[in-house]
């Protein structure tokens, strides 16, 4: 929450009844379920389901992800829980929103970067013809953690030509440290847990 109010959330265009609580981030955050040893011994996995199935939540999360972003040209989502938040803040502000999968799952010519995480490796990828050289692209994901998943997928886009403008999270685990990982790229969390 403390990220939260750090970036003093604009929700412009937020739904038109907010959601019942002292301020938006605190209802948001009643809505995230811990759920332990998730997916390996160790993590706690942060379960966003409860916040989306409530619209009027989650279109305040997808107003607060897109505030401030006005301009860019693109939405890139990370796989998968990325996809849910990035498709309709890319909607929001009138622009294409492009998948970063999961190695193997593109059809076609790929640019892929391999990363590793806090419990293990992975591979994302994206088409190469995905952004045109020069497009402004805003980074859209679900949690920032060791930044692992973020750096690549900017290293992807950067690769293809664009500029990456931000990184735009539903959650930052700062303790973590996903920050220090990521130097040059602005990073705005609507909560920080």
């Amino acid at each position: 929450m403390a990220a939260a109010q750090a970036e003093g959330l604009a929700f412009r265009g937020a739904p038109a009844e907010p959601p019942a609580g002292p301020d938006p981030a605190t209802a948001l955050a009643g809505l995230i379920r811990d759920v332990p040893d998730y997916p390996e011994p160790g993590v706690v996995f942060k379960d966003i389901t409860p916040l989306l199935a409530d619209a009027t939540a989650f279109g305040t999360a997808v107003a607060a992800l897109a505030a401030g972003h006005e301009g860019v040209d693109k939405v890139a989502g990370i796989e998968a829980r990325g996809f849910i938040l990035a498709a309709p803040v890319a909607c929001r502000l009138g622009v294409g929103f492009v998948p970063v999968r999961k190695h193997g799952k593109l059809p076609g010519p790929t640019h892929a970067q391999s990363y590793e995480l806090e419990y293990g490796t992975a591979t994302v990828e994206v088409h190469v013809d995905a952004f045109a050289p020069g497009d402004r692209v805003l980074l859209v994901d679900d949690v920032l953690a060791t930044g692992g998943t973020a750096a690549a997928t900017a290293e992807l886009i950067r690769r293809c030509g664009a500029e990456v403008t931000a990184l735009s999270v539903l959650i930052e685990l700062g303790f973590l440290g996903g920050r220090a990982n990521l130097p040059g790229l602005t990073v705005r969390a609507v909560l920080g847990l």
